[in-house]
């Protein structure tokens, strides 16, 4: 196995995660002096890996920690979910970029192993500065990389044991990935999301996640969730008209509806002619806009922004149900499935969007708006999720969209690995195995990998508050007797068939590609080039008296200034 040379210690925690990247050691700082810039390229961007795995590490696995998140615009959040935390962070080190996109593209291609990434990306990578250290060449790291992930990749299909059946309840299968971003009433939300990704799919097997919509709602509990055929969105009827039953026609706006100006008063104050006349004419165009709306059919208007009630009553008479929607990703979703475009006026659009019917619906005190279409010929269903504060429904709802990610890959792949960290040691023991009997460069890249997938399991066993060492110890033994479904649960070794415990093997799979990419590009890169930023240009500032004395062409050019 890899390890770092008796000299060296490895390098030190930081005394604030914010800081990319980490300050090392003093030992480290001596060894980087005699190593050079070029192979303290490899330790700085180590050092920007792991501050990234100390953010996200507590969070890895079920029984993972929240982290309380203050955004740019000053909102705290409570969240567990490493994508979400990544995204929020303000990153300076490349290599810390690097990782974060990885990350990124795995949470949206997948749905699921964000955290995965980051911590294999940084574990690899300390496997390969010590593999730099034993004098072997950048190249040589990087292909003993390349030859150890070939033989992963070759290797992860003969230990899924499992797959999920074209016409099996998938709630076994996505129980572990909604379980892992979930605090509570996980078997009860594992239904309802196997449900609605089973009633969408389509009879030749394909299957596509934006039919599902999610819908939050304040109130209740978890368990008042439910699934509602059609759209239905977090927003509320301004006005009288409530419904319309038949042939909607819809059209959206994400501008104020009504009089432009988002500081007019409700009831108008006037104090000279000249502002009688400008809201008389404000009155009149809102005026001809609603009544164009009416010539053309629409009956339905969807808006983002500021509501006048004087022109929704306006919009009553005429026969058009306003609705003023909560969110622009509501905008956004229902364009998509409606197929018209979201307009910036009060303009009838080319095309509008048409469903069966759009109607107000109560749920215990909360208020949704449900667009619905014939049930033969629905596009879309809606999980309604219930919950007392913001927050756990914000966690519900990453675990939803998790869980739907889950289901997508697992049409294209059924097949599963065993959970847990199981099969991470089984990687592991297969490549120490492998790699105890090679010579050279890839019998220490084999074991320098197979040391980088151990340190996974380990991370959950410290997270589920275990003697991370000797559960190890453990493990390590029974996978070596021959049983590659040990893993890791809340009181020690389990057997994760039993317990139902399952990685999806496409997510996995894709996850060891890409950060065995991210680490032999990072292991080949050996100075950090920054461009010169463009010089901001300095501002015109007022002329002196003496200055237009003293150039009459400068009198010239800035006489509009003056």
């Amino acid at each position: 196995m890899a390890v770092s040379p008796p000299s060296q210690a490895k390098p030190s925690q930081v005394s604030s995660i914010l800081q990319l990247p980490q300050r090392l050691g003093p030992s480290l700082e001596k060894k980087n002096e005699s190593l050079g810039e070029e192979r303290s390229c490899l330790l700085r961007a180590t050092a920007a890996a792991q501050t990234l795995a100390s953010i996200v590490r507590p969070c890895y696995g079920p029984y993972g920690r929240q982290k309380f998140l203050v955004t740019a615009k000053g909102e705290t959040v409570c969240t567990g979910h490493a994508a979400v935390i990544l995204r929020a962070l303000e990153l300076e080190h490349p290599a810390a970029q690097f990782v974060r996109e990885v990350a990124q593209i795995q949470a949206e291609n997948t749905g699921d192993g964000t955290t995965f990434v980051v911590l294999l990306t940084e574990a690899l990578l300390e496997q390969a500065q010590y593999l730099l250290w034993a004098g072997l060449a950048r190249n040589q790291i990087r292909e003993s990389l390349a030859t150890a992930t070939a033989e992963i990749l070759t290797a992860l299909p003969s230990l899924a044991i499992r797959s999920l059946g074209p016409l099996e309840d998938p709630s076994w299968a996505l129980y572990s990935v909604i379980n892992t971003h979930t605090l509570s009433n996980t078997e009860y939300l594992t239904k309802l999301v196997a449900h609605v990704c089973w009633v969408t799919r389509e009879p030749n097997g394909t299957f596509k996640p934006e039919r599902i919509g999610v819908c939050m709602l304040e109130g209740g509990t978890l368990m008042d969730s439910h699934i509602l055929p059609g759209l239905a969105i977090c927003g509320k009827p301004c006005g009288e008209k409530t419904e319309v039953l038949a042939d909607a026609r819809v059209a959206l706006f994400i501008c104020p509806f009504g009089p432009t100006n988002p500081y007019s008063l409700a009831t108008a104050r006037l104090s000279n002619p000249e502002e009688l006349l400008r809201f008389q004419k404000e009155t009149e165009q809102a005026e001809k806009e609603i009544a164009q709306l009416a010539v053309m059919d629409i009956n339905v208007a969807v808006v983002w922004g500021e509501v006048n009630e004087k022109t929704v009553v306006q919009a009553n008479n005429c026969g058009i149900m306003v609705i003023q929607a909560k969110s622009r990703k509501d905008m956004v979703y229902l364009s998509e499935m409606l197929g018209t475009p979201l307009l910036t006026r009060l303009l009838p659009p080319l095309e509008p969007g048409k469903c069966q019917k759009v109607y107000r619906k109560e749920l215990q005190g909360s208020v949704a708006v449900v667009f619905e279409w014939e049930h033969e010929n629905t596009p879309s269903l809606t999980l309604v999720l219930r919950g007392p504060t913001i927050q756990g429904l914000r966690g519900a709802e990453q675990a939803v969209y998790y869980g739907i990610d889950a289901f997508s890959q697992l049409c294209q792949d059924p097949r599963v690995l065993p959970g847990a960290g199981a099969t991470e040691m089984a990687l592991a023991k297969m490549l120490s195995d492998k790699g105890s009997r090679l010579a050279g460069p890839n019998g220490l890249a084999f074991l320098a990998f197979a040391h980088a997938l151990s340190s996974l399991p380990k991370t959950l066993a410290e997270n589920a508050g275990l003697a991370a060492q000797c559960v190890m110890a453990e493990m390590s033994g029974i996978h070596q007797a021959g049983n590659f479904l040990t893993g890791v649960g809340s009181d020690g070794i389990i057997n994760v068939a039993q317990e139902g415990i399952w990685d999806i093997l496409k997510t996995k799979a894709q996850g060891l590609q890409a950060v065995s990419e991210l680490v032999q590009l990072l292991v080949m890169v050996d100075e950090i080039i920054v461009a010169k930023k463009t010089p901001v240009h300095q501002q015109i500032t007022r002329p002196t008296w003496q200055t237009k004395q003293s150039s009459p062409l400068r009198e010239k050019c800035f006489a509009k200034y003056v």
